[in-house]
């Protein structure tokens, strides 16, 4: 399921709700149903340069608003691949 949503976004970047929604600060979050009827969620930037996709954070999601810290740990982990 969650390689099959990233595929699609890979092929179609950028693609809109339901599969793919703009958190802002340049990441995108994958909105993936898992067959247990989980939701996760991946937190990816798409690095223009080389075209690619990178994913920065997964997590399930528990609440209906993504979490602060979940956000947060993307950005450093973005910031950080920039470098």
């Amino acid at each position: 399921m969650i390689g099959e949503d990233l595929r699609a976004i890979e092929l179609g970047f950028p693609l809109g709700l339901p599969l793919c929604r703009n958190l802002g600060g340049g990441l995108w979050e994958v909105r993936s149903t898992l067959p247990t009827k989980r939701e996760a969620r991946l937190i990816f930037f798409h690095q223009s340069s080389e075209g690619a996709l990178v994913v920065v954070h997964a997590f399930i999601k528990k609440a209906r608003k993504t979490p602060e810290p979940d956000l947060k740990l993307a950005a450093t982990r973005k910031r950080e691949f920039e470098l």
